[in-house]
C-alpha cells in the first residue's frame, strides 16, 4: 500500500534525525565550572505577571548566588499583575522593580524584557522565568563559561521539577510525569542543536547573551509582532551576526528548575504558543525537521483512522508505537542521566499516545489558531 510506503519512509527519516540528536548530545563536552578571572556584570531580567507563588523563591534563590553581589543587577518587570506580585518584589530592596506600562500589544513578555534591558546597568543580559529556580553556582558558572568560548549567546538547560502532587497517583500524576518526561527531550535537542549550530531551539527561562550584541541586532525588531520568540527567534537574529559564538552550556551547575504546567489545558496552550513561532523561521533546515516530525506523528492518526476500517491495520500502528519508543530511547536515556530523571523512562513507552496527539493538536493550531497565556487571549 502506497500508505506504509510513506510511513516507513517517514520512520526512516525521524530515526536518523533522532539518531543525530543522539550523537550530537552526547558529544556535546560537559562544562566542569571554574573561576571567571574577569568580573562580568550581569543584569538578571525577570518577567513576571501573577507569579505571588513563585517570585519570592526566585528572588531568594538570586540572594544565595556564589557569583559577587556588586556585579549583580536583578530587575523585575511586572507585566499587569493583579496579586500580590509587586508587594511581595518589594519586600527585597535590592532587586529594581520596573512595571509595563504598554497596553494592547500581542507581545508582553518581548515588551518586559526590552523595558528591562533598557535599564540594565549589566553588561550582560540573563533571563529566566518568575517560576524558575537557578543552582548557587549558576551565575557564575555562565560567567566562566563565556569568558572561555567568547561566547556573544547562551543557551542553558532547564528541568522541570514535580510538585507535591506527584508524590501520590492523585490528580496531576499523569500530567506532570509526562511533562517532565517530556520536557527532557527538547532539551536534549536543544543542546544538540545548538552544538550542531541547526539552532532549533532553546528555552527564556535560562538564556545568557551581551548586551552590546542584543542593540546590535535591534533587540526583538522584526519579531515583536508575535507573543512567543522572545529565545530562539532572539537566538537566530544574534546567530547571523555571530554564527560562531553561539554555545549550548551543558553543566548541572547551570540548570534551571522550573515548574510544568497543572491543568492540560495550560499544558496545550504553552504547547501552541511554543509552536506558534514556527512560522517566522527563515532557516529552512528547521522547517524541514518540523513538517517531517509532525508528518511522522500525523501517520499514527492515519492508521487508526483506517484501522477503523481494516483491522489488520491495528499491527502496524502497534509495531510504529513500538518502533519509534525503540528509536527514541537511547537518546531520551542519555539526556535522562545528565538531569538524574531516569526513574521516568518505566512511563516513556505509555506515554507516546500523549506526545503523537498533543504534537498534532499543538502544530495544527499553532499555525492557525488561538491560545489563552496568562489570563489573555493570544494569536
Amino acid at each position: 500500500m502506497p500508505l506504509l510506503i510513506i510511513i516507513m519512509l517517514l520512520f526512516t527519516a525521524y530515526s536518523l534525525l533522532i539518531r543525530f540528536y543522539w550523537k550530537s548530545w552526547r558529544f556535546i563536552p560537559v562544562y566542569k565550572p571554574g573561576n571567571p578571572t574577569l568580573l562580568t556584570s550581569f543584569s538578571v531580567i525577570i518577567p513576571a505577571r501573577n507569579e505571588e507563588d513563585n517570585i519570592g523563591a526566585l528572588l531568594t534563590a538570586l540572594e544565595v548566588q556564589t557569583y559577587p553581589a556588586s556585579q549583580v543587577q536583578v530587575i523585575v518587570v511586572d507585566d499587569h499583575s493583579t496579586d500580590a506580585t509587586v508587594s511581595i518584589v518589594q519586600q527585597f530592596p535590592a532587586v529594581t522593580l520596573l512595571q509595563l506600562k504598554e497596553d494592547g500589544i500581542n507581545s508582553y513578555k518581548k515588551k518586559a524584557i526590552e523595558t528591562g534591558i533598557a535599564a540594565a546597568t549589566g553588561e550582560w543580559i540573563v533571563t529566566t522565568d518568575a517560576d524558575c529556580i537557578p543552582s548557587p553556582d549558576w551565575l557564575q558558572t555562565i560567567a566562566a563559561f563565556k569568558e572561555k568560548r567568547s561566547s556573544a549567546f547562551i543557551a542553558a538547560p532547564v528541568v522541570l521539577t514535580h510538585t507535591h502532587t506527584t508524590q501520590s497517583r492523585g490528580e496531576g500524576w499523569m500530567l506532570q510525569n509526562f511533562q517532565v518526561l517530556d520536557f527532557l527531550v527538547l532539551q536534549g535537542i536543544t543542546g544538540a542543536a545548538v552544538y550542531k549550530k541547526n539552532l532549533s531551539m532553546c528555552n527564556g527561562a535560562n538564556l545568557a547573551y551581551d548586551k552590546k550584541v542584543f542593540y546590535e541586532v535591534n533587540g526583538f525588531a522584526g519579531i515583536d509582532n508575535i507573543a512567543s520568540g522572545d529565545d530562539m527567534l532572539l537566538m537566530h537574529k544574534i546567530a547571523k551576526k555571530y554564527p560562531g559564538r553561539i554555545h549550548y552550556l551543558k553543566s548541572k551547575e547551570a540548570i534551571v528548575s522550573t515548574q510544568p504546567m497543572m491543568t492540560w489545558k495550560a499544558f496545550i496552550n504553552q504547547r501552541i504558543r511554543w509552536a506558534s513561532k514556527a512560522r517566522l523561521y527563515d532557516d529552512k533546515r528547521i522547517v524541514v525537521v518540523l513538517l517531517l516530525v509532525y508528518l511522522f506523528n500525523l501517520s499514527f492518526l492515519a492508521l487508526l483512522v483506517i484501522s477503523c476500517w481494516f483491522p489488520k491495520y491495528w499491527i502496524y500502528l502497534i509495531g510504529l508505537w513500538i518502533a519509534k519508543t525503540v528509536v527514541e530511547l537511547p537518546f531520551v536515556l542519555s539526556v535522562a542521566v545528565f538531569f538524574n530523571k531516569q526513574s521516568l523512562l518505566k512511563y516513556f513507552f505509555f506515554f507516546q499516545p500523549l506526545h503523537i496527539v498533543y504534537t498534532i493538536v499543538s502544530g495544527l493550531f499553532g499555525q492557525f489558531g488561538k491560545y489563552e497565556w496568562k489570563g489573555r487571549r493570544v494569536k
